[in-house]
This record gives structure tokens, sequence and C-alpha cells, in this order.
């Protein structure tokens, strides 16, 4: 799936709930209720979040009557490579280079992982 070049930000409750809707990828709200574990979670509440997700372009949903069941339009993969896209571009002067030295030199990444990270490179997969 092409992505627009930007994608709008998700808050952190936002990214939670969608996190659980890539997770059960159908689903009502009273799943991303039972999903997130709080019994007393008003179901207002996570309709809201889930309607927001769906103005963001990140939710759409099928109506069976007064249910609404919602689904990802946008993949968590796809998700995850504009997120990592928009870092290196803002903190890395668009650099992946800078950012994986940035991982080393700061003992976010050890050599076993850096020497997995080349084999990685030099033998990609093909698309």
């Amino acid at each position: 799936m092409k992505l627009k070049s930007t994608l709008p930000t998700l808050t952190k409750a936002e990214e939670e709930v969608m996190h659980i809707i890539w997770q059960l990828d159908r689903c009502l709200v009273k799943d991303i209720i039972d999903a997130l574990g709080d019994p007393d979670m008003p179901h207002s509440t996570i309709s809201s979040v889930v309607r927001i997700l769906e103005k963001k372009g990140f939710v759409g949903h099928k109506a069976y009557g007064k249910t609404h069941e919602y689904f990802p339009v946008i993949t968590k993969e796809d998700y995850a490579q504009h997120g990592v896209k928009s870092l290196v571009e803002k903190y890395f002067g668009g650099s992946p280079k800078m950012l994986v030295s940035f991982l080393v030199q700061n003992d976010n990444m050890d050599l076993k992982e850096l020497n997995d990270l080349m084999k990685t490179l030099d033998n990609p997969k093909k698309k």
C-alpha cells in the first residue's frame, strides 16, 4: 500500500487502541475494551477514540444496524515504516546511517545485532 507522504500523528491513547485493532483485525468497541483489560473503561470513551481514528484514515467500519465492526485501513507495518522514516528525517538529517550509528554509540545495539543487520542488508529479500 502506498502511503501519503505524511500521516496524521496519533496520540498515545489512539495508538494504544490502534495496536489492539491491528491485533484483532476486525472488532467491536466491546472487543477493544476487553483487550484493554479495564472493565470500567467507558464505552463512549473508546467509541470516541475509534471514531477519531476513522476520521484520521486509520480505521474503517462496516455497519450492522446500530452495531459497527471496525477494521484497520493502514497496516501496522506501513505505520511503522512511516514512523521510522519520520524519525530519521527529523532527528538524523534523513540518514539511516546516522540512526544506526546513534544506536551503536548509545549501547542500544550490540555487535551481534549489528552483524545481523549487516547480513540482512547484504542479502535483502526480493519484493
